[in-house]
């Protein structure tokens, strides 16, 4: 048997083989779009050949302060233009960008700025006194920028801080070549970026991106978002999120307006709709919550329909029709930090357009199927690692597979074996298979309540819940309990100027749900959000343990 001939002499060499970055985006956006509008913040506005100039100042001066390959560039930045330069400049250096939370508490902070090894730290004014006791705390000795943003509204609820820094973000950029010979990776699999778990148990993981992925991901988004040419995209996900789940890169491909906004106000997003064209944003449902609860003096009319993309729990029906009648039209997406963010999408299709409301409903409420840029979507059974029976009952671990999954965890073998056992990125999330590959999460594995042998899943009696037209959000926790070992408890915020009782709601649950899974008390709260507007289960556990 002759050998192969498809494996003689056609090897790779670099006029066929490149490695993927999202890089080389930008570049031929400037290329071919020099003059396009390429970022928007208050009164700066610049174009794609002045973002690929910035970026590759900034790529240019860190190059010479010493950056390069497996350094890490940490920043502290809102929603602004240095963030979005940070995400091409930094990697244009072959180091790796470590965005912070910008929520996170100073102890948290420093064990990052060390756990990362930061060499150069940029910061936010509006940041910089929690930064300067992070680092006062950390090892970390690095180099200190300061970003004093031009735009900084005069009457901003938080006045800017000191500075902190030995260097201006603006100076430091100037000094950099705008003709600076940047870098392509040595290989795909090269690090990009670095991303912090939230670390409700211990220290948070460091999430590990190459540049595959981040290049993959653009294209996925540019699909599943609908991104059209020339989109115009308002930044109302924070950026150091997953890296606003890799719409920074993204936009570069349809050479996009990014529409830059510091803090999430229903004037402002109003006022950006309408007035920049905005076609695209992402964000948690509390953002749906704050576009649709606005007053009418904070709203604006707008011709466009508006792409809406969100992840976390699925849009219940009557906020779908809020945000429909408001011009939004509201794509539900799934993933996690260690899948660069959406994952998964609700992939809608037009014959179900036509089903009555509970049908319409069942099917809104899945996550869905697996992104283009993603192998393998399963839900397995953990121990065996083989399927479960896909008839919607079934439940299992959602497992992932493929190039939008991390590289792994920094400096942490053990947990990244964990995550990668037998093949498959464990999720942590329960779910079901349905007979059409679509799939529903039914709850985080530590979220399960285990009611006198019979499981219950929180999402289910969180779904019961806010059909209620009181409630704002909810969020429903195990607590234990001498008869049954533990039993639902539900966490309600109420919507502005609407009354409820528990008895009325726990009677609501019952007109839903099977007795055993309704809540057995009923506590009205501010429900606790992380920064991206995720209900931290933990707060609640520690709540229902105490109240």
């Amino acid at each position: 048997m002759s050998q192969n001939p498809y494996a003689q002499n056609l090897d790779r060499n670099p006029a066929n083989h490149q490695p993927l970055t999202p890089l080389t985006l930008l570049e031929r956006a400037a290329q071919v779009f020099p003059d396009h509008p390429a970022v928007i913040h208050g009164n700066t506005r610049y174009t794609y050949r002045a973002f690929w100039q910035r970026a590759r100042r900034l790529a240019s001066a860190l190059a010479r302060h010493g950056i390069g390959k497996g350094d890490t560039v940490s920043v502290m930045l809102s929603n602004t233009p240095a963030m979005l330069e940070a995400h091409f400049g930094v990697p244009m250096t072959k180091a790796v960008l470590h965005s912070i939370n910008t929520r996170l508490d100073a102890a948290v902070i420093a064990f990052q700025l060390d756990h990362a090894e930061a060499r150069v730290v940029i910061v936010d004014r509006e940041f910089s006194a929690v930064m300067k006791e992070a680092l006062a705390r950390a090892k970390a000795q690095p180099l200190v920028i300061d970003y004093d943003d031009p735009d900084y509204p005069a009457d901003a609820p938080y006045p800017k801080g000191e500075r902190i820094g030995s260097q201006d973000y603006e100076a430091f950029v100037a000094s950099g070549d705008p003709e600076f010979a940047w870098a392509m990776p040595d290989d795909e699999w090269d690090a990009i970026s670095l991303n912090y778990t939230s670390g409700t148990t211990g220290n948070p993981k460091g999430v590990v991106y190459h540049h595959r992925g981040a290049a993959l991901m653009a294209y996925s988004n540019t699909i599943h978002a609908g991104l059209g040419r020339h989109p115009v995209y308002l930044w109302t996900l924070p950026m150091f999120h997953c890296n606003g789940w890799c719409f920074p890169w993204t936009l570069a491909l349809q050479a996009g307006t990014h529409v830059c906004l510091r803090w999430v106000r229903a004037k402002a997003m109003y006022d950006a709709i309408a007035d920049h064209g905005v076609t695209h944003l992402c964000g948690a449902p509390v953002v749906m919550a704050t576009l649709i609860n606005a007053e009418e003096t904070e709203r604006r009319a707008f011709a466009q329909t508006v792409t809406f993309s969100t992840a976390a729990a699925p849009p219940p029906e009557s906020v779908l029709a809020a945000m429909a009648e408001a011009g939004f039209s509201v794509t539900h997406l799934y993933g996690l930090t260690e899948t660069y963010g959406p994952a998964v999408v609700n992939e809608w299709k037009t014959a179900w357009d036509g089903l009555e409301g509970a049908a319409k409903a069942t099917r809104k409420a899945r996550q869905g199927v697996r992104y283009a840029a993603l192998e393998g979507l399963a839900v397995l059974d953990p121990q065996t690692m083989t399927p479960v029976p896909a008839d919607g009952e079934t439940m299992g671990e959602v497992m992932f597979r493929g190039n939008i999954v991390m590289k792994g965890y920094l400096k942490n073998k053990a947990a990244t074996d964990e995550a990668f056992a037998g093949g498959w990125f464990h999720s942590g999330d329960l779910g079901v298979m349905h007979p059409d590959g679509y799939i529903q999460l039914k709850d985080r594995s530590k979220d399960i309540i285990i009611s006198g042998g019979e499981n219950i899943s929180s999402i289910e009696v969180e779904d019961a819940l806010y059909k209620h037209p009181a409630i704002a959000a909810c969020g429903v926790v195990a607590r234990a309990d001498e008869k049954w070992g533990e039993t639902p408890v539900a966490f309600v915020e109420l919507k502005p100027g609407r009354q409820a009782s528990a008895e009325e709601i726990i009677a609501h649950c019952r007109n839903h749900l099977a007795a055993f899974k309704c809540p057995r008390h009923v506590f009205f709260v501010e429900i606790p959000k992380t920064s991206t507007g995720k209900i931290q289960k933990f707060r609640l556990r520690e709540m229902a343990r105490t109240l």
